[in-house]
């Protein structure tokens, strides 16, 4: 990507008005091309606004996905990542796109990637990950009742078609997991793949969906995880633009952003009464 304005001293091409109407969005792809010198890769992002929207992922997110990995295809891709998670049908189907579209994927976790976003991490061949950084548990519920409780709940708590969602709930979670992880990063440990999974799907382990998994937790379960120091300089370049995205999806009212360097797609935060 050549210099553009404000580095460069010729004016960009785009009349004024519109440009400063989207001088925020050509700042920080100004700075996705400075990571994809700096890693000779090619970046997107899919961005939510994971503390006011209540954003998740959802059934509209693989349309938008496709089309950033339509501009990268055949070429190595990083994705930097933040989400609570969402719908595990949806994830399954973003998985699907990146295992076919990006068979040479790292995922980069700057600051929370939880629930089905640490499922859609797991796609990576490599995850990245800072001392901000965080994965979580990957335990589904159902109606809001994580299904581990349902599953070891005493005889007649639930109802049996309640106990069968459950069970073919955390079957679909576990078998996504596993296939991912049987093809990509754990594929020269398959004999661990069980013991990883069991921990992080069910409450056995981790007694809270929300709980943390840091770096170092996410190396210990065999995770293949590349650890960097907060004043790492490309670090320091991914935490300023996980920022960028911050505010601005704040001061923008979006609940999430997917972009690259030359595509880019905002999906406004829903009104809450």
């Amino acid at each position: 990507m050549p210099d553009c304005f404000p580095r460069s001293k010729i004016l960009p091409s785009q009349s004024p008005l519109f440009w400063v109407t989207h001088k925020d969005r050509y700042l920080r792809q100004q700075l996705i091309s400075d990571i994809q010198e700096d890693t000779g890769r090619e970046l997107i992002v899919y961005f939510t606004e994971c503390e006011q929207s209540g954003a998740q992922i959802d059934m509209g997110d693989d349309v938008l996905f496709a089309e950033l990995l339509r501009g990268a295809l055949g070429k190595p891709i990083d994705l930097l990542l933040e989400t609570n998670g969402g719908y595990t049908d949806p994830t399954e189907k973003i998985c699907s796109l990146l295992q076919q579209a990006a068979p040479d994927l790292r995922v980069i976790i700057p600051r929370r990637a939880k629930s089905n976003g640490t499922v859609i991490a797991l796609t990576g061949s490599t995850i990245m990950m800072g001392v901000e950084s965080e994965l979580g548990p990957i335990d589904p519920s159902y109606n809001g009742v994580p299904v581990d409780f349902i599953l070891n709940a005493p005889p007649g708590s639930f109802n049996p078609i309640e106990y069968q969602l459950a069970l073919t709930t955390r079957g679909q979670t576990e078998k996504l997991a596993r296939e991912l992880l049987s093809r990509g990063m754990m594929s020269h440990v398959p004999e661990a793949i069980d013991e990883t999974i069991s921990k992080m799907a069910t409450r056995g382990h981790y007694h809270s969906h929300g709980s943390v998994i840091d770096m170092r937790e996410a190396a210990l379960l065999n995770l293949n995880v590349t650890q960097h120091a907060m004043n790492d300089a490309l670090w320091q370049k991914i935490w300023l633009l996980r920022t960028m995205y911050q505010y601005d999806c704040l001061q923008a009212g979006y609940a999430k952003i997917f972009e690259s360097q030359k595509l880019s797609s905002a999906v406004k935060a829903v009104s809450r009464p």
